[in-house]
Formats: structure tokens, sequence, C-alpha cells
């Protein structure tokens, strides 16, 4: 069985090659994904939606700084190339991500890819 550390390695790979489908794989049918900076996704498919979006909007890279494990969870600290950096908190249970959460600096990505910024 695979460990969460081993889990989210693969998970980065998978990420890396910008494949929504085989990215929502990793994912349980009622999986949550919540980027901090956007509503929380509940499910496989609206995940896979997400990343489908987000892979569409902007070359995405996630170069990975550290992998940590503690029991069921993994903690990954990440950067981009463009110097973005941030971090994920994955529960992991029997090999597939139940719930995600990341940390990142939204204003700074859509600079980053000159993407509109919203007035709010």
């Amino acid at each position: 069985m695979k460990s969460p550390r081993q889990v989210v390695q693969e998970w980065v790979e998978t990420f890396n090659r910008a494949d929504p489908t085989a990215l929502a794989a990793f994912y349980s049918q009622d999986a949550t994904n919540h980027q901090v900076v956007r509503e929380p996704m509940h499910g496989r498919e609206a995940i896979r939606e997400m990343f489908e979006r987000e892979f569409a909007e902007a070359e995405m890279v996630c170069i990975v700084e550290n992998i940590f494990e503690d029991g069921e969870w993994a903690i990954l600290e990440w950067k981009d190339p463009g110097g973005l950096r941030g971090c994920g908190f994955f529960h992991v249970v029997e090999e597939k991500i139940q719930f995600q959460r990341g940390y990142w600096d939204r204003l700074s990505f859509l600079r980053q890819h000159g993407l509109p910024i919203p007035e709010e």
C-alpha cells in the first residue's frame, strides 16, 4: 500500500503533466479540494473540472521543496518556476485523497500569468 507521501509524489508528477482526468483519479469519489483562495470543490468530477479550467488558463508547474508525512496526512511545500510558493495538506485514505487544502497567493499567480485581476 502506498504511503500518503508516495501518493502526493505521484500526484505532483501527474499535476506537472497537466492531465485533469489522471489527476482526478487520485481523489476519492466524495473528496474535497479547498484551495483557500477559491470556494471548495466537492466530488471527484468537480475537482477534475476545476483542474481542466485551471490548466486551460495557465501553465502550472509544481516543484517540490518538501513533503512531510504524519499518519494519513502528507504536507507539500512547493514553488513554481516563477517564484510563487505555497503548501498543500492532503488527507490520504486507502491511497486516495479524501481532503486537500492549499495555500498560495492568488494575486501573485494572476500577475505572473498575465490574467485579469478581479475587482472586489
